[in-house]
């Protein structure tokens, strides 16, 4: 058994509770993923897979991932995850692991790439208020003063400036499993992930909350 599993965020929909509550979902088409490499700890020093996800045309790979992906036996991939199992886990190069990992009440880390931005100002990226927008005021969205007088005479580090925003990886903690389709490889998780529409998001069991 694996504790994740590399998947496509297809959207957010809602679904309702036995009570009619509203649940709102994001839905993550996840795996299947082959297992393309096993490493243990006699070998490598640690017991892992490294799993595929996603197929990918052959002359489109390096000739050294080529022979890399050949252990394996199922074809090339498009996305590779390294992720850590038990010494006793029966994964092995070849075999495949579905959504059924998970179950309904689950708790789950979503790992995606959020959307890029390009170079923002403070108010979008920082979430300044800025100042009033009328009444000739000349303050409306700028930063600020970022000065430090004459002592230490320069711009502390770390102030929070205009700059790129978004593109990053970030991970979205304690995610609650709504419904597994194991038919369709549909997780629905609730509430949002990051990343755009069709965007490559990797699912583990909850790391800090027990399932």
């Amino acid at each position: 058994m694996t504790g994740g599993i590399l998947g496509k965020k297809l959207g957010m929909t809602q679904v309702f509770d036995a009570d009619g509550k509203v649940i709102p979902v994001t839905v993550i088409e996840a795996g299947p993923c082959t297992v393309v490499q096993r490493k243990t700890s006699v070998g490598d020093g640690y017991d892992a897979v490294q799993i595929g996800y996603g197929p990918k045309k052959a002359h489109r790979a390096t000739q050294p991932m080529v022979g890399h992906f050949r252990k394996a036996g199922k074809g090339a991939f498009g996305a590779l995850k390294e992720v850590r199992v038990p010494a006793e886990s029966p994964l092995d190069a070849g075999q495949e692991i579905h959504v059924d990992i998970f179950r309904e009440g689950d708790f789950v880390d979503v790992t995606g790439q959020t959307k890029g931005r390009g170079f923002t100002g403070v108010i979008k990226r920082w979430n300044f208020s800025g100042g009033k927008a009328t009444h000739g005021s000349m303050f409306h969205r700028a930063p600020g003063s970022i000065g430090a007088s004459a002592w230490p005479s320069r711009v502390i580090k770390n102030m929070k400036m205009p700059g790129h925003y978004g593109n990053e990886k970030v991970t979205v903690l304690n995610l609650k499993v709504v419904g597994v389709q194991p038919e369709k490889n549909i997780l629905l998780v609730r509430g949002a992930v990051p990343g755009a529409k069709n965007s490559l998001v990797f699912v583990r069991h909850a790391v800090k909350k027990g399932n």
